[in-house]
């Protein structure tokens, strides 16, 4: 079972929140962790420093990405038919769930919008 660590569990683990890290860790070491590149993007855009940067984008190189052919076309269309803008829930997280359950993957997230929208089979729970 592939698993998305959402934008908030990598600020954590990158934190190294104990609840959080040994997990996070475990996971990554034995390769069901998969990403999709906005969810990096997000992480740089909040980056305080050069090191930062570095760190996060050293492990969006060791980390396998999603690979899914149109998947910001197929998160809008998502979007609009589920109405999630009025839900609260934009095109990014959008596009993190459409890859979620394109990929047959669970998300392991701390956002509640996304956590009360994405049916429970597709969340990660510890």
């Amino acid at each position: 079972m592939d698993i998305i660590f959402d934008t908030s569990i990598w600020i954590e683990y990158l934190k190294g929140k104990s609840e959080y890290f040994d997990n996070c860790q475990l996971l990554l070491e034995r390769g069901q962790v998969k990403t999709v590149e906005v969810i990096f993007a997000e992480l740089l855009q909040g980056a305080l420093n050069k090191r930062e940067i570095e760190l996060i984008k050293d492990y969006y190189k060791l980390v396998p990405k999603l690979e899914i052919d149109d998947l910001f076309i197929l998160a809008g269309e998502f979007s609009c038919k589920e109405k999630l803008l009025s839900k609260g829930i934009g095109l990014i997280d959008s596009f993190i769930i459409t890859a979620t359950i394109k990929s047959n993957s669970k998300l392991w997230t701390l956002d509640k919008k996304i956590k009360s929208f994405l049916d429970p089979s597709y969340l990660f729970q510890v």
